[in-house]
């Protein structure tokens, strides 16, 4: 079973960095939990396509150095990862876009049923974030 979630967690971070969101999508449970940095739950693949939507108009991101964690049940997974990325545009209550370049460590948290992420947990350093896009 741990293959099996290993898997997904692997075809979900090659959509992501495909750019595929449709691709992202079919990893997830209708009512995936998705738990963002910083910002409220949202439940539910409509509202992890609309994040999807924002993220990639403000931003570009490239995922490396990816390290890839499974329970034995295949239902707890982790993810440890470089992002590497371009702010594109302003995101509100953020500074302003120009182009510029970050890199981030950054990791992930999941929880899987039936083959499918049922959660979905981001963390990174929104501080370190902000001082490399103001510098």
């Amino acid at each position: 079973m741990t293959n099996s979630a290993r898997a997904t967690i692997q075809a979900y971070f090659d959509a992501f960095n495909a750019g595929d969101t449709a691709g992202m999508l079919a990893c997830l449970a209708d009512d995936v939990a998705h738990h963002v940095n910083e910002g409220k739950v949202r439940t539910g693949k409509a509202a992890f396509a609309e994040f999807c939507d924002h993220m990639s108009r403000c931003y570009r991101e490239n995922l490396t150095d990816m390290v890839i964690f499974t329970d034995p049940s295949g239902t707890r997974a982790a993810a440890e990862f470089i992002v590497n990325g371009t702010y594109l545009a302003t995101d509100p209550g953020l500074p302003e876009a120009k182009g510029q370049g970050y890199r981030l460590p950054a990791g992930s948290f999941f929880s899987l049923s039936d083959g499918k992420i049922t959660r979905v947990v981001t963390y990174y350093n929104l501080a370190d974030w902000v001082a490399q896009v103001s510098a």
